[in-house]
């Protein structure tokens, strides 16, 4: 696996880099209303402060066509691969920090499964929006630099990735669901296949800790 950029012409099976809106009093509100663990990796769906910005009217307007929305974010250290959610729209990720996206596609899940070398690795560099489409599967966003964290602003449909609706399942895909909005495949060595997700990932966990 090599790490490429975003802006390479590979990433436009995945996504986009977003263009046109002023993100940087979204981010400094960001680096100063969240911590950056060193051995873990956070996650909060929807933050007032965050969603107070005036970009925030933009985002919901402009991006998702008047939708609503949530920002929140996404800060930690991290070198796996994990998991791969999808959701049924796309997702704005805003590095604060050089970040890289361990993507892949959809299509590639094949009855319930996807094998981890259909991964590719794509640097975002800080101050970056990328645009990553409904189909492109992704989850925790890694370290740029071994040893450093990052923070990485995440904007969604409103409602992503709260409690996981009560459904009946009609078909595989329904065995995915995770959250609301989220479909999940894991690697059995993950604390989430250890919950309960379903395991999809084969071949190694993807590890970029010796590409840093």
């Amino acid at each position: 696996m090599k790490i490429q950029s975003v802006f390479d012409k590979a990433f436009a099976i995945y996504g986009k880099v977003v263009e046109g809106y002023d993100f940087s009093s979204l981010l400094s509100t960001l680096e100063a209303n969240s911590k950056k663990p060193s051995d873990s990796v956070i996650y909060v769906p929807s933050v007032d402060v965050l969603e107070a910005e005036p970009v925030f009217a933009e985002l919901s307007s402009n991006c998702y066509g008047g939708m609503p929305i949530q920002v929140g974010y996404c800060n930690g250290t991290n070198t796996k691969l994990n998991c791969f959610e999808y959701h049924r729209d796309s997702e704005i990720d805003i590095a604060a920090d050089d970040v890289i996206l361990l993507v892949a596609r959809q299509q590639d899940i094949i009855d319930g499964q996807i094998d981890s070398s259909n991964t590719e690795a794509f640097l975002c560099p800080k101050g970056t929006a990328v645009e990553l489409y409904a189909t492109t599967l992704h989850y925790a966003p890694c370290s740029a630099k071994k040893g450093e964290g990052f923070r990485v602003i995440i904007v969604l449909p409103k409602g992503t990735n709260e409690a996981k609706p009560d459904i009946t399942v009609k078909n595989d895909e329904d065995k995915l669901l995770w959250a609301l909005n989220k479909w999940l495949v894991a690697h059995k060595d993950t604390a989430e296949a250890k919950d309960g997700a379903h395991v999809g990932i084969t071949g190694e966990n993807v590890d970029i800790i010796d590409l840093l």
